[in-house]
């Protein structure tokens, strides 16, 4: 038991370093609360593994490529041991599955995570401003241009998805206000020169 607690803690660290602007304790908090609304309202999945998942999906988060892949491997080293065999390697592959939030729609673990850690997007205006703020700033090593660039890249990635949810809840409840946020993201901030 100790062990876990140990983990829990050094996964708070790690969500609290100084570096992390969004990505720290209250993303974490707020993807946990998802998961939770999620329930509440009929989604069905696996708790076990997603909320392992969602402790696991940006446990190591620097801005570089491959943090979802290295958090993937904490995971898989840490809850060995832990947890079954099974509920481990369910846990990785949902944190490399929120690399790009594509989850196949019979994959009811994938898409409850997935739905979690993007419902941010459906976020009311002051907190979604706070959101990109956060952004920018655990970014800050790249210029504006770099940035807006690399900002634009995944904008267009997500509104190119038919939906941006993928459970019943989440589509009925966060889709519209969720591209409503991006559209008004893209039209005010991304087309700056």
């Amino acid at each position: 038991m100790n062990d876990a607690f140990e983990l829990r803690d050094s996964l708070l660290e790690s969500y609290a370093a100084p570096s992390r602007s969004y990505h720290d304790t209250r993303h974490l908090r707020e993807v946990l609360a998802r998961l939770d609304e999620l329930a509440a309202h009929g989604t069905v999945f696996d708790r076990l593994p997603v909320e392992l998942a969602a402790w696991f999906h940006d446990a190591i988060y620097d801005g570089r490529p491959g943090a979802e892949e290295r958090s993937a491997t904490w995971a898989q080293s840490s809850l060995a041991g832990v947890v079954a065999p099974n509920v481990v390697a369910e846990v990785t592959r949902l944190v490399r599955l929120t690399e790009t939030h594509r989850p196949d729609d019979g994959d009811t673990n994938g898409c409850a995570l997935s739905d979690a850690d993007l419902a941010i997007l459906a976020a009311p205006a002051q907190r979604y401003a706070d959101y990109l703020a956060s952004v920018r700033t655990e970014y800050v090593h790249l210029s504006d241009n770099e940035f807006r660039n690399g900002r634009a890249h995944v904008l267009r990635d997500l509104v190119d998805k038919p939906y941006l949810f993928h459970t019943t809840y989440a589509r009925a409840n966060w889709e519209t206000l969720a591209r409503a946020n991006l559209d008004h993201e893209h039209t005010t901030s991304l087309n700056k020169p």
